[in-house]
């Protein structure tokens, strides 16, 4: 009895692309095998089918916002960082054509990592992108918060000169792309009561972009094992009609412990790195701590110490002397790990997470190597968008396209 299946009798059975299954085994939903004899990369037979039987549950876990490119699709990324984004837009299956970034560590990161990569290193403010106009797919950009100065009842692309967002509608303007998106934090929607987003919005629909309704996707619900939110600006270019729609959120939640330890997230338990170190004093207060405790946990003579005029304002403040729980999501990770008021201690050692365990909470993969000082790591990786959450924002732009391109095809 025949127990093996190659890729192409394996694609043909479950109706998917060989290039899906290629996909699927590289994320661990269905892993071929090496064939005994032969010693080519083949699928059990039993594999297949047990995938078969369960697809449907398979679908809702693992691969619900999967979309599978019908082209060649390219982006062009600003304001890049670290490359959470950027990792999370490839492995949707989207080619980074070119990508900015300010910093000099960050750049280095993606020029270490991805050597391939067109990385313009530099303030965005120096480099024109015309020669990618009508060349590429999607604009991205993690644009900093900055309020505009309003001049008229109707904000234009010249009344935000000198802020980055202007820079990013810029580029949108000058590449001329279907589709644009750009990310921050969820703090944009009451930043200056609301009206630096409605000028935001009202600068995109000057240079012919539509904003589809603005959403705070919450990343614990796009397999990130932390608590993070980002808001997602997406415009499209108003000559299309294909409507776009955000990735939908996955019913399983996952934990410190999947982020850390061999499981569905990692293949592995998380490598050793460097990491920094409480002082003394924080060390003997966190060593009080329980985890999933906080400093509500201390004495209370200690709580009035440690919190200083804090203690009698009032509020929770559940980040302060925050000990992380091995079966919940992480807290959002800030830029340093060790700063008061962010603490996110580690569940059995009194100590921050180190520079590989802050990576696994953003989902960056273990081979991705950050370049700089610790501290420069810690800062890249903070201010990073969760590579997970990326894929899946990835699949939704691909879709997106998908449609696009199908109904531009000539008759």
């Amino acid at each position: 009895m025949k127990k093996y299946l190659s890729l192409s009798e394996a694609a043909e059975l479950i109706g998917k692309s060989k290039e899906t299954l290629r996909r699927w085994d590289r994320e661990g939903i269905l892993n071929a095998v090496r064939e005994p004899v032969s010693n080519y990369r083949v699928y059990r037979k039993d594999d297949v089918h047990a995938l078969l039987g369960s697809f449907f549950e398979i679908t809702d876990d693992k691969v619900l916002n999967y979309a599978e490119p019908e082209n060649d699709y390219s982006v062009i990324e600003l304001f890049a960082g670290a490359g959470g984004l950027a990792i999370g837009m490839e492995r949707a299956g989207l080619k980074c054509v070119a990508l900015n970034e300010i910093d000099k560590w960050a750049c280095q990161t993606l020029r270490n990592n991805r050597p391939n990569w067109n990385v313009l290193e530099g303030d965005i403010k120096n480099f024109s992108f015309i020669e990618y106009r009508d060349k590429v797919d999607v604009v991205t950009g993690g644009f900093p918060c900055q309020a505009f100065s309003y001049a008229g009842k109707k904000l234009g692309l010249n009344d935000a000169r000198g802020t980055l967002f202007y820079e990013f509608a810029r580029v949108v303007k000058e590449v001329n792309p279907p589709i644009c998106l750009g990310e921050n934090v969820r703090g944009l929607l009451s930043h200056d009561k609301g009206k630096t987003l409605k000028g935001m919005i009202s600068i995109l629909d000057e240079i012919g972009y539509n904003v589809v309704p603005i959403k705070v996707l919450k990343a614990i619900y796009y397999r990130v094992p932390q608590k993070r939110e980002r808001l997602i600006l997406v415009g499209i270019r108003k000559d299309i009609s294909i409507q776009y729609e955000y990735p939908k959120p996955y019913h399983k939640i996952y934990t410190l412990s999947d982020a850390l330890k061999k499981g569905e997230l990692f293949k592995s338990d998380v490598p050793a790195s460097e990491g920094a170190k409480y002082p003394q004093y924080k060390k003997e207060i966190l060593d009080l701590i329980p985890p999933k405790g906080y400093w509500r946990n201390l004495p209370i003579e200690l709580q009035k110490e440690y919190m200083g005029g804090s203690f009698y304002l009032g509020g929770g403040k559940t980040g302060m002397a925050r000990r992380i729980g091995w079966d919940e999501p992480c807290l959002t990770l800030t830029c340093s790990p060790a700063q008061k008021q962010t603490e996110r201690c580690h569940p059995e050692e009194t100590r921050p997470f180190t520079v590989r365990e802050y990576a696994r909470i953003q989902t960056f993969p273990d081979e991705w190597k950050f370049a700089g000082s610790v501290a420069q790591q810690y800062k890249q990786i903070g201010n990073a968008v969760p590579v997970n959450l990326g894929q899946e924002v990835g699949y939704s732009i691909v879709k997106f396209l998908n449609q696009y391109y199908n109904l531009s095809k000539p008759r």
